[in-house]
């Protein structure tokens, strides 16, 4: 009884002090976050009661409390649950509704912003968001499309748009093709999404040069890489941005030595925030891109003790659901990324 009197109070306190903190907008790549059930429109049935991993109601209830957790306790961290997520690797709009419906999830109230993808596999990317702070006023997908290959299917780009505190915000979420064949020989598929992001930011600022524009997503490749720096358009240096250009701070994390993925004992940061100047550099509006109290960038990741792998070959790697088929109960093999927007 303590114990739930405790969760209770500690819940109103969060809510209590959203209007006192600046706003987390967050992404966070949920691997493969599959139902059990097996839909014959796509390749899921690795992630069904008979497929090669055995996946079962029990291993998906333990999957979804688990990103209740990070979630939750994100917003703890602060007391303030993120006022924007986007997410990847998501089956289907279900799977969104049942993380949010966890207890400790259900007092921010969260929307979803969601369509179905042509991926093969049935991952999709999506949105939450929280209707006191950020008004939806519209949303879209966008499709990859590429001439040289008419036939590849992957995730779609979701946009949203609407105000935060009556400013105009125009929100992006991508789950950029794999590097499935090699980094170099994948690489123009990147570009190709990087490109398709940033003409659609582009148009935005072009009609509204006032609206801030957040691109977010696991771009599979490295913030410093090409397709992000000079396709996408992201810099580095916020001192050096200018008007209807795109920071990216990301780029100082990453060079600082830190990541969000590991392979082969090396960190990479696929999972990136990009923003758009006038966000960056408050030149317009009030809210702007903010430092949480003592951090050194303005890009910040999230990491905890139980998210991380403790022994084996992949210790020190963040703790995944699987490796292979064996079931490691994990959260996923990615960390998540936030930013703090605010006056």
């Amino acid at each position: 009884m303590k114990k739930l009197l405790f969760s209770g109070l500690f819940v109103a306190l969060l809510l209590a002090g959203f209007a006192q903190k600046p706003y987390k907008v967050m992404f966070y790549n949920f691997e493969n976050l599959f139902d059990t059930i097996d839909d014959p429109e796509i390749y899921d049935s690795e992630f069904t009661p008979g497929g090669p991993k055995r996946w079962n109601s029990v291993k998906y209830g333990k999957k979804i409390r688990n990103l209740e957790r990070v979630l939750f306790d994100l917003a703890a961290m602060d007391k303030n649950y993120p006022a924007v997520i986007g997410v990847s690797e998501i089956e289907n709009r279900s799977v969104l509704e049942d993380v949010i419906a966890q207890p400790k999830l259900a007092p921010a109230n969260y929307r979803i912003v969601h369509y179905d993808s042509p991926d093969a596999r049935g991952v999709d990317v999506a949105f939450y968001y929280r209707p006191d702070v950020f008004k939806l006023e519209g949303s879209a997908a966008i499709p990859f499309t590429m001439e040289e290959l008419p036939d590849f299917r992957t995730r779609d780009i979701v946009t949203m748009w609407g105000t935060i505190e009556d400013e105009p915000f125009y929100f992006m979420v991508a789950h950029w093709p794999s590097r499935l064949g090699g980094k170099e020989a994948s690489a123009p598929k990147r570009r190709r999404a990087a490109e398709i992001m940033r003409r659609a930011a582009d148009s935005v600022l072009a009609i509204n040069p006032a609206t801030k524009v957040v691109m977010m997503g696991d771009f599979n490749d490295d913030a410093t890489d090409a397709s992000i720096v000079e396709t996408l358009g992201a810099a580095g240096n916020i001192r050096k941005i200018e008007p209807g250009g795109y920071y990216n701070p990301y780029i100082d994390v990453l060079k600082a030595g830190y990541g969000t993925l590991a392979y082969q004992d090396a960190w990479n940061l696929f999972d990136n925030i990009v923003v758009s100047e006038n966000l960056a550099t408050g030149s317009q509006g009030e809210l702007k891109l903010q430092k949480a109290p003592g951090a050194r960038f303005y890009g910040n990741i999230f990491r905890t003790p139980y998210m991380i792998q403790k022994e084996g070959q992949y210790k020190g790697y963040p703790l995944r659901t699987f490796v292979g088929n064996n079931f490691q109960g994990g959260y996923s093999d990615h960390f998540p990324v936030y930013i703090y927007i605010g006056k």
